[in-house]
Formats: C-alpha cells, structure tokens, sequence
C-alpha cells in the first residue's frame, strides 16, 4: 500500500478560454479579458459628450430637475455634478464578471441664464421692496447709510434700487431678503417700520399663495448740525440737560451736545418715537458769522451739572457778527462747543435764533431767556479749495434716480466734509484714494482737516486682458 501526501498547494486550476483556448483563471464567463473586450465594448450607450449649463451673472451651474449650485473650479461639489450627468447601462456585463475600461467624457459649458437672474433682467419681478423715508431736508443721513450698505455688502440681493425725493427703495426677489435688510436698518440707524403684503395670485387647488411684501422704514427726522429742542421730561431724564441742544452725529443712535454746559446724551429710536422732537431751523438758514472775541469756560463740570461732559470739544464763550452786517456794531454773545477750534478773525457757521421764527412747541413753553440768541454749528473754510486737494472719493450704490434736487450736490458736498471732521464717522465708511490728486499733508495753510492716507484703501479695479482672463489691479 501507498501513502500519497496531501498536496499543500491550494491554488485554483485554470482553465482554457472558451474562445480563443489561452490558460485563465476560472471566471463567471469563462472568457479571457482580451476576448470579453473584443466582445463586450462596457462604455456602449455611455455619451461621450455631455453638456452642462452655467448662469454667467450669478456664476451658479444647473443641477436637475431644478436646482441652481454655487461651485468651484475643481471641486468636489463639481465632480459629483458632472458624475451624475452620466447615466451607466452595465447591463452588457456578462454572467457579473468584473470588466474595467478607461473612455474620456467631454463636457461642454453652456451658458443659460437662472430663473434669479433672469426676473433680475427684467426688472418688473419682485417679491418684496422696502421703502427707507426720513422726513428731513439734508440727505446726511441717507448718504452715511449708504456707505454703511456698500461695507457690508447689502446691496447684493437687491433687484434694483430706486432713488426718489425723500428716500431710497429696495426691491428683492425674496421676502427673506428684505427681512435681513430690515434687520440691517435697524442695528445701524434710529428708525422703525411696518409691514404690509398684498395679495397677488392663488391657486385654491394646491392651496398656495403669491404675495408681494412692503415694508416701510421710518429714519428719524434729525440730521448731523440740526439744532433741537427736547422737552422737559426728555431733558430731565439726559440728567438736567438743557432742551436746545445741537445733534453732532447720527449713527445707530442719536448723539446731542448742550452748546451751552458741552454735555453730550445719545437717544436711540426707541427714546426718540416716545419723546419726539424736531429740527428748529431749515439748513439754508445756516449764516456766517465772524469771530471778535473768544475765551475758554474753565469750570465745565459746574455749569453741566451732573451729566456726561464731552471730552473732544472745548467749551467757549464767544461775541460773534455777521458777516453781512460788518457795516454796523450789532454783536451777539453765545457760548459753543467749538471753543478749541475758533480765534478771533475765524469765519463760523451758525443760526440766528434771535431774529428767527421758531414755530415749535417746546419753544413756545419756554423762558426767552433760556434760548440763546446765536447757536454755532461749525467752523467754515473755503470750500473750493477743500474740493481741489480733496486726494480720496467714496463709492455709490447704483440706483435709479428721478426728480433729482439741483441742491444734492451740494448736501453732498457737506457730507464729505463731515467726513473730513469727524473721525468717529470716517470709522465705519471705506475711503478710496483718488490717484488722480496728488498727495499732500493732511492739513492745508487754513488749518482745513483732510483724512490721512493710512485711511484710505486703495481701489481694486477688475479688467480682462486679451485672452479673456480677469485680472485685478491695485491704483497705486
């Protein structure tokens, strides 16, 4: 008897190709892979060619059955958008082998323009507007909110934006949108809103409904120079404060200063709507007055009480004439919070209350000696040579105007000029140097204030060179 020993090798045995005989390894089709190719071709009704649609304005790609994407060159969002455009039949397979075979996809980039986009063009869709009113005549406001919208980047959702006598509209393809915008309004100024929708279609059998939305928003009616009077509860409740007072900036609050002790209260919306007041001098009435004499207040804290004392103003006392009456000896005596900036000579803007029709209120219930003659607002500078070393410029939203006021240029003119004196403001707005004005220091020979070049940004520009490529470059 023999013993044979158990084979160790557990390798399976091949087989011959059914078709062409060569020695395999043991497969579902018992074919060669040469010959299962030659056979069997698995990129068969796979398209070689597959194109897909790109919205050249919102740079977002179609993603069916009706979803528009944001993605990016070579990313992965991308790959998985192009994979899926690619319907596989595997059907051809046989018996399940396992078949790997490498073909090239060309996909073609086809611009269409998105539904979004599309009722943006045409400029009569829209969801939602709102409707930004401030009932004042100088535009200060309006213009600082403005570049406050331009920072942050809340124009973009915006269809377009319209321009009219007292205010701005916004229109928006989405309620949402304007509800962010809303919220936006609110955090940056002192206003308050309402809102109403309108009916526009419905379809009773799926029970959904079309509605357009208007929210109407309400500035206060103070601007940056405007003289106010509070009333009595109002002041008391600012510690004391004396009702006339002078606005020395608008934000997301109000910002007051007594002319008269230089204490300073910030009132926002909501103290404003239940205790409101009202500007008492149109801003044409603003006249120039000629300092003759001008002395420091020493003893600050006694004459404001017990409120908050102003640390970037000096008060002063101060006998001032206008400049239109040089030919007489008529002078008046005012205090002002412009005692660090004025001598005797220096040309000041103010109004003169004493030969003024004051038609309010709280005017009325008041002592006459309580309200000054003369309340100066600030100091004046020739403004043609302020606009000719002006080395900077702001951007501007672009909206449609009508009924554009032959006096906004100058109102605008006023507001740059804030700019140019009140650092706290400059803060929140982006200053563009203007390559085009030399540089210069940041005084002029009257002692003018300028806005330094550290600033100031430098303005991107976003051109095509020949091939079609964008390119970006800096104004140095």
């Amino acid at each position: 008897m023999e013993y044979m020993a158990e084979s160790t090798d557990r390798s399976p045995g091949h087989i011959l190709c059914c078709e062409c005989g060569v020695p395999i390894s043991p497969n579902p089709a018992n074919i060669c892979v040469a010959c299962l190719r030659s056979k069997v071709d698995i990129s068969q009704g796979i398209p070689k060619q597959v194109s897909i649609s790109f919205c050249k304005q919102c740079q977002r790609y179609f993603q069916p059955p009706g979803t528009w994407i944001q993605c990016a060159l070579e990313s992965r969002e991308l790959l998985a958008l192009c994979l899926k455009k690619i319907k596989a039949p595997l059907s051809k397979v046989m018996n399940g082998a396992i078949l790997q075979q490498v073909f090239v996809v060309d996909y073609v980039v086809q611009s269409q323009m998105c539904g979004d986009c599309h009722r943006v063009e045409a400029k009569d869709f829209w969801k939602a507007v709102i409707q930004v009113r401030q009932k004042t005549l100088h535009k200060k406001t309006f213009y600082y909110l403005e570049q406050l919208i331009l920072k942050y980047g809340m124009h973009q959702n915006t269809l377009r934006i319209k321009e009219i006598h007292d205010g701005l509209d916004f229109y928006y393809s989405s309620k949402q949108h304007a509800q962010k915008m809303v919220e936006f309004l609110q955090c940056t100024v002192p206003c308050r809103y309402k809102a109403s929708q309108r009916l526009i279609s419905q379809d009773i059998h799926s029970n959904t409904y079309n509605y357009k939305s208007t929210f109407s928003v309400e500035i206060v009616p103070i601007c940056k120079d405007n003289v106010v009077c509070l009333s009595p509860k109002l002041a008391q409740s600012l510690g004391n404060m004396n009702q006339i007072c002078v606005c020395i900036r608008v934000t997301s609050a109000i910002h007051l200063i007594d002319p008269n002790t230089l204490q300073v209260a910030d009132i926002d919306g909501s103290t404003f709507w239940s205790h409101p007041f009202n500007s008492l001098c149109h801003p044409k009435q603003l006249e120039e007055f000629i300092v003759m004499e001008c002395s420091i207040v020493q003893d600050i804290k006694r004459a404001a009480g017990a409120g908050m004392i102003s640390k970037k103003h000096t008060l002063g006392e101060v006998w001032v004439q206008k400049t239109s009456e040089m030919n007489t000896d008529k002078q008046y005596f005012c205090r002002t919070h412009l005692g660090h900036l004025l001598n005797p000579g220096d040309l000041v803007l103010g109004f003169d209350l004493a030969n003024c029709n004051l038609n309010d209120e709280h005017v009325n219930k008041m002592n006459s000696d309580r309200v000054p003659d003369v309340v100066l607002i600030k100091k004046s500078y020739d403004r043609t040579k302020r606009q000719r070393r002006r080395n900077w410029k702001l951007k501007e939203l672009a909206r449609e105007r009508e009924n554009m006021d032959t006096d906004d240029e100058r109102q605008y003119q006023d507001f740059l000029e804030d700019l140019e004196e009140d650092e706290a403001i400059r803060k929140n707005v982006n200053i563009y140097r203007d390559s085009a004005i030399p540089v210069e220091s940041d005084t002029d020979d009257e002692g003018a204030p300028r806005i330094s070049l550290a600033e100031m940004l430098e303005d991107l520009h976003i051109s095509q060179d020949a091939t079609g490529e964008e390119g970006a470059s800096m104004l140095t």
